[in-house]
């Protein structure tokens, strides 16, 4: 080929401008592998314009030529990288033996950020540190009718079992295997676990493939996610959701009584062996904080949280974490017998799409840490519980998991609900901005065959993991329970008599005597949130003593912390917002008589027309100013 017969083309980048040369004929193919070759780009991650406004996009193309679109001699042609990819190589400085001097090695992004998963440290949860020091084998006694030993030897009748055994999961009816006893499962055998590997599905296309332009203009094997078939997720990775006592639950179904709306909450507790299950892991729930929300009787919106890393650092410092989410899903059906509506069962559905995938989406918020892991992670602990009604129309709890398959389909926005059945989900199509790889499960039809369907739409049932919902027989208590005293009121209630304000808190604080010590005071989830995030006195910098005795269950340093000047400062403006100037002072810690109440609430009444809390001996209400009597 002579060079008469090649053409100068420009090509402005937003580091300057080079010239290439090529044939006429060449396809736009070619246009990109040289502009990549001559400005050393790691991919094709760019997109090439005839305009400086990006109005005539050059597509890359092996049917259409220079010719065709239209490039001659000396056009100047835009380069544009894609949003977010690198196109260049980075540079990490390193020293080096000779000289002490530094001299730049070259490194992909994705192996730089392997290799620091690789080094980094995976802190794993105290549960499973225990567990992976247990062998988790069965033990059984000798069977008299089958054993021809004495008491000192085994046999194949009283050998242990492995914890994944399935004869005896099966006796026993625990339907999947507890996460430990997976990992045992493919650890075992004769390979050890050598070509074992914990890795979440992924879904999405490798990034920076050098071989083509990326998605929609190219994909390639090594870059296309493989197709999707949903299996039933045989393990789980939380075996048992336990609530300390039922009054845990009775507070949180308190709103639902009262105003016939539904409810979410987050559980916060933590995590213990389940003994009932082989390595089993329990979520032991403490307490339940409910979120913001808008709610009414058929559907639930979660508002974001202003105080949501307040309530996590307020819990941690308790020996808590977030451990799962519950909500409510009841109707009642009979109000003087106290029975709720059947609404969920074989015949309906278990979880809707939706919840399935707001259970998904917690569960990536909360990944379960694991060495054994690739990338730090597999999984989650994070439980779903529902509170509906069962066959007999008494309100009950189930608890759910979804499967690692779901959390991977939700976390790449894959999965979205059908409009007219719950039951259903959706994987959506690929477009110009997505790639979707094609999801199958399998199913038998009407001849009993089983076929692979597309998961267009798609049953959610293959996405649940059961998870087993109970109470202790003894009622066990991380906040200590008060016989006779009225919890302070949940967050984000908006009922009459439900509000967390200062008048709850003077109404809370004066069912405690002098007798009565700080400790048994401040033994309330919902109160120290309260008092962490008030904003008439900033005490979140000064509680953490506080929550420390709390946890320790350390009285002496609980009436410490009630001595000290900013909880007086608490005490002074609850005195003088609701004790009248005939009213001795009343301080905690301080020499009055011990056996008078700490607070004396200020009576309230309720406006008749517009509902608004007031306060005080107000004849008038402070936002309609109608009269109290009418």
């Amino acid at each position: 080929m002579g060079n008469e017969k090649l053409v100068t083309i420009r090509v402005q980048t937003r580091e300057g401008t080079k010239r290439i040369q090529l044939n006429p004929n060449n396809d736009i193919k070619s246009l990109y592998e040289t502009i990549r070759e001559a400005f050393g780009y790691i991919s094709f991650a760019f997109q090439l314009y005839k305009d400086k406004e990006k109005k005539l996009p050059i597509v890359s193309s092996v049917s259409k030529t220079l010719n065709s679109l239209g490039i001659s001699h000396g056009d100047l042609i835009f380069l544009t990288p894609i949003v977010g990819a690198n196109l260049t190589p980075i540079y990490n400085m390193e020293s080096v033996e000779s000289g002490g001097e530094r001299s730049p090695r070259i490194v992909s992004a994705s192996s730089s950020s392997s290799s620091l998963k690789k080094n980094s440290v995976v802190v794993e949860d105290e549960v499973d540190t225990k567990l992976k020091t247990q062998d988790g084998l069965i033990k059984r006694s000798k069977d008299p009718k089958m054993c021809r030993h004495d008491e000192k030897g085994c046999c194949v009748f009283c050998a242990p079992l492995e914890p994944y055994d399935d004869n005896y999961l099966r006796a026993q009816s625990i339907k999947h295997l507890s996460f430990h006893s997976y990992l045992k499962k493919l650890t075992g055998g004769i390979d050890k676990g050598k070509f074992a590997a914990l890795e979440d599905l992924n879904v999405s296309i490798k990034e920076g493939c050098p071989t083509h332009p990326p998605w929609p203009r190219g994909i390639c094997s090594k870059c296309q996610p493989s197709a999707v078939t949903l299996n039933r997720q045989s393990y789980r990775h939380v075996d048992n959701v336990m609530f300390e006592n039922p009054q845990i639950v009775e507070r949180f179904l308190s709103y639902w009584r009262a105003s016939g709306h539904q409810r979410v909450g987050l559980l916060y507790g933590t995590y213990e062996e389940h003994t009932d299950v082989p390595l089993g892991i329990r979520s032991r729930v403490a307490a339940i904080y409910e979120p913001p929300q808008e709610s009414s009787r058929d559907k639930i919106r979660i508002l974001p949280d202003e105080k949501a890393f307040i309530v996590n650092e307020i819990a941690g410092a308790l020996g808590l974490k977030c451990v799962g989410w519950i909500f409510t899903d009841l109707l009642p059906e009979n109000i003087t017998a106290g029975t709720v509506k059947h609404l969920r069962g074989i015949h309906t559905y278990f979880l809707s799409a939706q919840e399935c995938i707001t259970a998904a989406y917690f569960q990536n918020l909360h990944p379960n840490p694991c060495k054994a892991a690739q990338k730090g992670s597999f999984g989650s602990k994070f439980a779903t519980v529902l509170v509906t009604g069962d066959e007999t129309n008494q309100v009950h709890m189930v608890g759910y998991q979804v499967s690692n398959q779901c959390m991977a389909l939700v976390r790449e926005k894959c999965l979205v609900p059908t409009k007219d059945a719950p039951e259903f989900g959706y994987i959506i199509d690929s477009s110009e901005k997505k790639y979707v790889p094609d999801v199958f499960f399998k199913q038998k039809d009407e001849y009993g065959n089983e076929v692979t369907r597309l998961g267009r739409p798609l049953p959610v049932e293959y996405l649940l993991v059961d998870v087993t919902v109970s109470t202790p027989k003894e009622p066990r208590s991380t906040f200590t329970l008060k016989d006779g005293i009225n919890p302070f009121p949940s967050e984000n209630r908006y009922i009459d008599g439900q509000i967390q304000d200062f008048n709850a808190l003077a109404t809370y604080l004066s069912q405690f005597t002098r007798n009565d010590a700080f400790l048994r005071v401040a033994s309330d989830f919902h109160f120290l949130v309260f008092i962490a995030t008030m904003e008439i006195v900033n005490l979140r910098d000064y509680i953490g003593p506080l929550l420390t005795a709390v946890r320790d269950r350390k009285g002496e340093a609980a009436e410490e912390w009630a001595k000290s000047d900013f909880w007086a400062t608490i005490e002074r403006l609850v005195e003088a917002s609701t004790v009248t100037p005939s009213t001795p002072g009343l301080s905690i810690g301080g020499t009055q008589s011990r056996q008078q109440p700490i607070i004396s609430p200020q009576s309230t009444w309720t406006c008749a027309h517009c509902t608004f809390l007031n306060g005080g001996t107000a004849e008038r209400c402070d936002v309609c100013n109608l009269p109290r009597f009418s």
